[in-house]
C-alpha cells in the first residue's frame, strides 16, 4: 500500500531537556528510511506560526546524539495559544505540505499539539521534560540526566559540607512535581528531601531529621528540596531559627537542563522518534508516544491530556526508612 505520508515537520519546544536531540535524529532518519521528507521547525510554535524552518536530511543530524540543549531551539509561543496564531500555523502547515507533526515537548507542547489537531493537521508528541510530570507516560527524556547533573553537584557539595560540619540546602527544578528531588535525594543519602506531594513541615520533616544524624555522630547534612515545595532560603533560614546551623545555600538551576544525555535518554529517545513517525505512517494521528513498563507506547492526545499520574510515595517511604536514626539498644 503507498505511503501517503509524504513529508512532515519536526519541532522542539518549551523548556530544553538533554535528549531532545536524539529524538530529533530519529524522527529525521526514520522518516528518511520509509521514504519520508523531513522538515525541521525552528524555535517551536513561534516557528511554525512564522515560517521558520530548514529541510533535514541524514547529514544534517550526525553527530547531535550525544549533544544537549536542542539543535532546533526552543521557545514559548504565547501567540500560538490563540486562535490567530493557530490558523498561521495551519496555514504553514498547508504551505509546506506538512502531513503531520512531530512535537518533542512537555505539557504546554502537547497543548499546542492538541490545537492543532483540532484544525486537522495531525500531529505526534514525543514526552521530554526534566521534571518527568507528564501524566501519560511513566518516563519523559531528559529527566535521568538531569538526576545525575544534580548528583554530581550534590557530591561535590557534600565534600565541603563534611569538611566544614555545615549544613547544605539545595534547590533542585521540577516546577509543581517532586520527582527530581526524591529520585535525587534517594541516590545522595540526603538528611531531608521537601517535595510538593507531602506537605512540609520543617520542624518534623528537617530539623528532627537533623537532630537524629546529630545524635548519631553526623556532622553535615544534605537537605534537597523540590521548587515548589517552598523557598530554599526560607527554609535555610528557618533551620537556622530551630538549631543555630548557619545552612548554604545552593539552587541548582539551570545546569540540570544542560549536558550530554546518559545512555538512557539517548536510548530513549530515539526508540520515542521511531515509534512516532511509524504512527504517523501507519496512520495513527493525534498520538502521545509514551513509555510504559519499559515498553514504548503511544496513546491518544485527547486522553493521554486528560489522564493523571500517581506519584510515587513508596519511593519516600524508602527514603525515611533509610534516613539516619539513634541506635536503639538491645536489651
Amino acid at each position: 500500500m503507498e505511503n501517503k505520508i509524504k513529508r512532515i515537520g519536526v519541532l522542539t519546544s518549551g523548556g530544553d531537556a538533554p535528549g531532545m536531540n536524539a529524538a530529533v535524529r530519529a524522527v529525521v532518519r526514520t522518516a528518511l528510511s520509509y521514504g519520508v521528507e523531513c522538515i525541521g521547525i525552528r524555535r517551536g510554535w513561534n516557528g511554525l506560526i512564522n515560517g521558520d524552518f530548514v529541510r533535514m536530511d541524514s547529514g544534517d543530524v550526525s553527530h547531535i546524539i550525544e549533544k544537549g540543549g536542542t539543535v532546533l531551539y526552543t521557545a514559548r509561543s504565547m501567540e500560538f495559544m490563540t486562535e490567530e496564531g493557530q490558523k498561521k500555523a495551519v496555514n504553514t502547515c498547508h504551505l509546506l505540505g506538512l502531513d503531520g507533526i512531530v512535537a518533542v515537548g512537555g505539557d504546554g507542547t502537547f497543548r499546542g499539539a492538541q490545537a492543532l489537531s483540532r484544525w486537522g493537521i495531525p500531529v505526534v508528541g514525543i514526552p521530554a521534560t526534566i521534571d518527568n510530570d507528564i501524566s501519560c507516560t511513566q518516563y519523559t527524556i531528559g529527566f535521568d540526566t538531569a538526576c545525575n547533573t544534580a548528583i554530581d553537584a550534590i557530591d561535590k557539595l557534600r565534600d565541603t559540607m563534611q569538611s566544614h560540619e555545615r549544613c547544605s540546602v539545595v534547590e533542585v527544578m521540577g516546577r509543581q512535581a517532586g520527582y527530581l528531588a526524591l529520585y535525587v535525594g534517594i541516590a545522595t543519602g540526603a538528611t531531608a528531601v521537601l517535595i510538593p506531594e507531602r506537605p512540609v513541615d520543617i520542624e518534623a520533616d528537617v530539623v528532627e531529621k537533623i537532630r537524629q544524624a546529630r545524635l548519631a555522630g553526623t556532622t553535615h547534612y544534605m537537605v534537597v528540596v523540590a521548587e515548589g515545595a517552598g523557598n530554599a532560603m526560607e527554609i535555610a533560614a528557618r533551620i537556622h531559627e530551630l538549631t543555630g546551623l548557619d545552612p548554604r545555600v545552593t539552587v541548582l538551576g539551570h545546569i540540570q537542563r544542560g549536558g550530554s544525555p546518559t545512555a538512557r535518554d539517548r536510548e530513549t529517545a530515539t526508540r520515542m522518534g521511531y515509534e512516532a513517525v511509524k504512527a504517523l505512517v501507519e496512520g495513527r494521528r493525534n498520538r502521545i508516544v509514551a513509555t510504559c513498563d519499559g515498553y514504548i507506547v503511544d496513546i491518544g492526545i485527547e486522553e493521554a491530556l486528560s489522564m493523571t499520574k500517581q506519584f510515587p510515595m513508596d519511593r519516600y517511604e524508602v527514603l525515611e526508612a533509610v534516613t539516619t536514626k539513634i541506635k536503639k539498644e538491645v536489651h
